[in-house]
């Protein structure tokens, strides 16, 4: 009962959309009406400036890394539980409840939620993102990769419970898996870059 009380708790905090209620206090209305129609921080800097963007993106973190938070103190600290919590947290990203189980696409929360069951892990891959950003201007490339760091980086590190070893590597397939047309884009060549006006 405890253990579903803290994912319940952990799914709730990050199925928050932090993007969606931004957009709205920004005056654009429902976020997912425009551009790309995600709610996440790329597309509210595409629709609303930078400012909106880096709120969201803040939002996003933070939900992430409090969902986890959450779930660890209402499970009494249980690793398996923790590691669990961090997935639930990225579901809840993924598929809010408050947008018709809906949503995102998962890395900033899903960033967040590592940075507190991994951090050692995590905090290079934002390095990683950010280099293939800067370099590549595909920020979904960006994700891929950085996501796919995490798993690798905690499973090398050696210091982390295998629960959250398999915790980063779920969180990564998800965040892979919701990006399915971006991985179809960049393969033939339409993926949309940052700065860019056209798709």
């Amino acid at each position: 009962m405890t253990a579903a009380l803290a994912l319940g708790a952990a799914y709730l905090v990050g199925a928050v959309p932090i993007g969606y209620l931004v957009g709205r206090a920004f005056g654009i209305g429902d976020i997912r009406g425009h551009g790309s129609g995600n709610i996440g921080a790329t597309n509210v800097l595409r629709t609303a400036g930078r400012g909106p963007a880096f709120l969201t993106l803040v939002g996003d973190i933070a939900k992430g890394w409090s969902a986890v938070a959450v779930g660890a103190v209402v499970a009494g600290g249980d690793p398996a539980v923790t590691a669990l919590s961090a997935v639930a947290a990225v579901i809840g990203n993924c598929w809010s409840i408050f947008l018709g189980f809906r949503g995102g696409k998962g890395v900033a929360t899903g960033f967040g939620a590592l940075l507190h069951l991994v951090p050692l892990a995590t905090l290079p891959a934002a390095f990683v993102w950010l280099a293939v950003t800067i370099v590549s201007r595909y920020v979904s490339l960006a994700s891929l990769v950085a996501a796919a760091c995490v798993p690798m980086a905690a499973l090398l590190l050696a210091r982390y419970p295998s629960a959250y070893v398999a915790a980063a590597a779920a969180v990564a397939a998800i965040v892979v898996g919701r990006h399915h047309a971006n991985i179809a884009r960049l393969l033939a060549g339409s993926e949309r870059r940052l700065g860019s006006r056209t798709a």
